[in-house]
């Protein structure tokens, strides 16, 4: 079994994932641009938020599985499906892991840990600043599959007042208060977003939704970044239309070395790591999930997890 992952990592980290498949396996790790040279032969492929285009499919002429983490929109799942190519994704391994990213955001913002953390090293020790609790804030939760239900589970052991916003009707858990999308923005002091990327939740959030939200809002993003017109984020930061921002991700990666929010002191940056908690580009749960789905694959079963059907 040969399995190639598309990543660029430290040589730890790279140990870390190979530990996790079957030693008998071959596992190759390569950035991006080397990944032509090694699909050829290759019976599985992890993307890893890499886009897989119809030339590399092309090239990968024993391709039997693709497989991703949560997202899956860098697939092209219709052109797989007429090439007999599973995709699956790991929808739900990483929840937890996310939704403790996004109170990480929430406590270092409330309680002013990183600027407070900043002005003690320069030697200040009485310091002046606004902070709060997290009880009694009202959440707004963006979508409301796996990531969300973990977060409004957490949100509610802070006793927060919740409020939901999904697509759909879904179940739900009792003190989740579902409601439109504009309310949702208009009454919450934060918003989180929890929604998968597709034509429908392209700039789902852009200057019209952040005029709506409070002007000491904090707004935080661990979905993926094309889920919000980051200009008109960055608008709303630079003129405090809002109070700040945490960002896990963002419309280009890795985020360029020019972009505004590098410099905005109302945003807290990481750089698309919230699901991935063990290491360096890596979450040891998530792997195991991929290591197993691929034994399923080779031993003529269904996938978990599929998005398609051959």
């Amino acid at each position: 079994m040969k399995a190639v992952i598309i990543r660029n990592v430290s040589e730890k980290t790279n140990k870390l994932i190979t530990r996790q498949f079957p030693a008998e396996w071959q596992i190759v790790i390569v950035p991006f641009k080397e990944v032509t040279k090694e699909i050829e032969d290759a019976e599985v492929l992890i993307p890893e938020n890499s886009p897989v285009e119809v030339e590399l499919l092309d090239k990968a002429k024993n391709l039997k599985l693709i497989q991703t983490g949560a997202g899956y929109d860098c697939v092209p799942i219709e052109e797989c499906t007429k090439r007999g190519i599973w995709v699956a994704n790991a929808a739900g391994v990483n929840a937890r892991a996310v939704a403790e990213h996004v109170f990480a955001f929430m406590l270092s913002w409330f309680k002013n840990i990183i600027a407070l953390d900043a002005a003690l090293k320069k030697g200040n020790y009485k310091i002046d600043y606004e902070g709060t609790e997290l009880m009694g804030k009202i959440i707004g939760i963006i979508g409301l599959g796996n990531i969300g239900k973990h977060v409004a589970r957490l949100a509610a052991a802070f006793q927060m007042k919740i409020l939901g916003y999904h697509y759909r009707r879904i179940d739900t858990e009792d003190e989740i208060e579902m409601t439109d999308l504009e309310t949702l923005l208009k009454r919450s002091d934060i918003i989180t977003v929890h929604v998968a990327l597709n034509d429908q939740t392209r700039h789902l959030l852009g200057t019209d939704e952040f005029k709506l939200m409070k002007s000491n809002a904090f707004f935080i993003n661990t979905a993926r970044g094309a889920v919000v017109d980051e200009t008109a984020l960055i608008e709303a930061l630079r003129g405090r239309k809002i109070g700040g921002a945490g960002l896990d991700v963002f419309e280009k990666e890795p985020l360029p070395e020019n972009s505004p929010l590098r410099n905005l002191d109302n945003v807290i940056l990481t750089p698309h790591m919230a699901g991935e908690p063990d290491a360096s580009y890596f979450h040891a749960k998530r792997f195991k999930f991929f290591a197993e789905n691929i034994k399923r694959m080779a031993e003529g079963k269904v996938p978990k997890n599929t998005l398609n059907q051959l």
